[in-house]
């Protein structure tokens, strides 16, 4: 998955188009454009001092285009996080999150007695790196580990089909966002705990539900955080429209 790497810097300087514009409006379709080609992907980290250093202004004309991408939903901001690309289509990745917990789920359960000792091995020393990863977060790298994760645990179901919709649910998710950890960190903490958890019932040869349960109540407590992420910051323009 992509992480936050710069544009080439042949992208980096105002074209003629730009010129006529003051600085925070070529910084704006500067930004903008960078969202709409994927350059800045869904949950991409907006470090204003880094795009004003790249395109040769201060970081005042930056912080305008950022405002100015807020109001049409293009960028979030939130305290303690600061700007970032928004999600795209937060309905299209509700559901999608609640249909991968079911199949997830089921294919989790139907591929535990089929895990060997090494793939499980493996897998708790992905969540050990992930882990490792809390003090210095960094969504992208944890999003990668967390399918790697979760790859060796329903990779080994025996249905096709119920493995195939895990892959498209996975893949859908990639369409809609860079990671979901990029607007709740705080889950990642949990998440870990709970990958723990579920791996200390596949070792110790837990039921099918049970597993299958687990696996599906892990994809919906980050959907959760997600959608209360959400509520709360829609919380504020919402009061604003009431009053």
């Amino acid at each position: 998955m992509a992480g936050e790497v710069a544009p080439d810097a042949s992208t980096l300087r105002p074209t003629q188009d730009q010129r006529g514009l003051s600085k925070s409006q070529a910084a704006y379709q500067w930004v903008k454009a960078r969202i709409a080609d994927g350059s800045y992907s869904p949950g991409y980290r907006l470090v204003l001092g880094q795009i004003a250093k790249e395109l040769g202004v201060s970081v005042v004309p930056v912080r305008e285009a950022i405002r100015m991408l807020e109001a049409e939903g293009m960028v979030t901001f939130e305290r303690n996080i600061g700007a970032q690309v928004a999600m795209i289509d937060p309905r299209e990745y509700e559901i999608t999150m609640q249909t991968l917990s079911l199949v997830e789920g089921a294919a989790t359960a139907m591929a535990a007695p089929l895990i060997s000792v090494d793939a499980l091995r493996r897998a708790r020393e992905i969540n050990d790196e992930m882990a490792d990863t809390l003090a210095h977060f960094d969504p992208a790298s944890f999003t990668r580990l967390n399918l790697e994760f979760h790859s060796v645990l329903f990779e080994a179901c025996p249905n096709p089909h119920i493995l195939d919709l895990v892959h498209r649910g996975w893949n859908r998710l990639r369409a809609l966002r860079e990671s979901t950890f990029s607007f709740v960190p705080g889950r990642a903490r949990e998440s870990v705990a709970e990958h723990s958890a579920l791996l200390d019932l596949i070792t110790g040869g837990a039921d099918a539900l049970q597993i299958e349960l687990s696996a599906r109540n892990h994809r919906l407590a980050t959907l959760d955080a997600f959608l209360a992420q959400q509520a709360q910051a829609n919380a504020p323009a919402q009061k604003g429209a009431d009053q």
